[in-house]
């Protein structure tokens, strides 16, 4: 298998791999997008964009704010996105596995880093370049919502195990879902 297929046939079976996060094969995907690393040396007020694996994504009852937990290869970058924008960006907000968010750096005086959102994008579509042999509809990162809802008004696909049958289990990817608190 490719590392990338060998990444996702991980997430698949243990929900995670030590051979290399999916991030790390995907980088080229995301040019000028900072790592966790390089956002924690960012300065306070700088605008920058990461990109990560959705961790957590958090609402507190009757909060202003949603608080993500992206996580890439080098660490965690924690994003709060203000109640004001949740409906403009909701379905990448409540869908995407993979997500890129674009924003300013705050640091407060103990030393926290927050990327206050500004722009975020579901990124969901690029896992499938995990895997140099994918076909062209595979089931891997169909978000949550498309599951329950189908894009765009259509009708839901069918649940992963029909979509695989007749394939081998190992083409069947789906990276963990977030943990998801409302």
């Amino acid at each position: 298998m490719a590392p990338g297929e060998e990444v996702a046939a991980d997430y698949l079976v243990l929900r995670l791999s030590l051979r290399a996060h999916p991030l790390a094969l995907l980088r080229r995907y995301f040019p000028g997008v900072l790592s966790a690393a390089q956002f924690a040396a960012a300065r306070n007020g700088r605008r920058v964009t990461v990109a990560g694996v959705v961790l957590v994504r958090q609402r507190p009852g009757g909060g202003n704010a949603i608080f993500i937990t992206l996580e890439d290869e080098s660490g965690v970058v924690n994003v709060v996105v203000w109640a004001r924008l949740f409906e403009t960006f909701r379905r990448a907000i409540m869908a995407s596995r993979l997500m890129q968010v674009e924003g300013e750096v705050q640091r407060s005086p103990e030393g926290v880093m927050h990327l206050m959102a500004t722009r975020i994008t579901d990124m969901t579509a690029i896992l499938d370049r995990l895997s140099d042999a994918h076909d062209a509809n595979p089931p891997l990162a169909r978000a949550s919502e498309d599951l329950v809802h189908g894009p765009a008004g259509r009708k839901p696909p069918p649940p992963a195990a029909a979509v695989s049958r007749g394939r081998h289990p190992r083409d069947v990817r789906l990276l963990p879902r977030s943990r998801d608190f409302h």
